[in-house]
C-alpha cells in the first residue's frame, strides 16, 4: 500500500468486498450497495487504484477449470548473479504462473500449472535447462486448502509497529 494512502476504512473495505463478490458491477451499483453517493464510490475506487491497492478488474481465471489441473511449487537455487537470466528463462515458460525471490535455502519460488504430469515434467525439464538454475526442488499440490484471498487481511487492519521502548508506567 502506498505511503500516501491512509489505512483502508470501512467504506474502502465494503467497496473491495462488493467488487470481490461481483467484479462486473458498475460504480452506480456499488454506490447503491454501499449506500454512498456515486461520486464518493468513484473517488474511493480512483484513490485505491492510484495508490496501487486495486490493481485490476480483469477476470480471475481458474486454471484447473481451464484444463491445467496439475499444480506444483518449485524452489530454485540459482547461480550467483543469475537473477536476470532466470527471470528471462521463467518468463519464456508458459506454465510458470508466478515466481518470487525468497530467503532461505532456495532463491526463487515458482508456482506452476500443467495439463498433466507429463506436461509438468516437461516444464520442470525446461526449468532445469536454464543456465542460472543450479538445483530445483518440486512439490505437487494435491488440493487447495485455503484459496487465494485478501479480504480477511484487509479487514484485520494495518499492523502497528511495536514500540521500541516499553510503555511508560506511572509509579504509584
Amino acid at each position: 500500500m502506498a505511503d500516501s494512502l491512509p489505512p483502508l476504512d470501512e467504506l474502502d473495505l465494503r467497496l473491495i468486498e462488493l467488487l470481490t463478490l461481483r467484479p462486473r458491477a458498475g460504480v452506480l451499483e456499488l454506490s447503491r450497495e454501499a449506500k454512498v453517493a456515486r461520486a464518493t464510490a468513484q473517488a474511493r475506487l480512483d484513490r485505491m487504484e492510484t495508490a496501487g491497492v486495486i490493481t485490476g478488474y480483469g477476470p480471475d481465471i481458474d486454471v484447473a477449470a481451464a484444463g491445467y489441473g496439475v499444480h506444483a511449487f518449485v524452489t530454485l537455487e540459482i547461480a550467483q548473479g543469475g537473477l536476470d537470466e532466470v527471470r528471462a528463462d521463467l518468463e519464456a515458460i508458459p506454465g510458470i504462473l508466478e515466481a518470487y525471490v525468497t530467503t532461505g535455502t532456495g532463491d526463487v519460488l515458482c508456482r506452476i500449472a500443467a495439463a498433466s504430469h507429463e506436461d509438468l515434467q516437461q516444464t520442470l525439464l525446461a526449468l532445469n535447462r536454464s543456465g542460472a538454475v543450479t538445483r530445483s526442488t518440486s512439490v505437487i499440490a494435491l488440493s487447495v486448502l485455503v484459496p487465494s484471498r485478501v479480504l480477511p487481511l484487509l479487514a484485520a487492519g494495518p499492523r502497528r509497529n511495536a514500540s521500541r521502548a516499553p510503555a511508560y508506567r506511572e509509579m504509584s
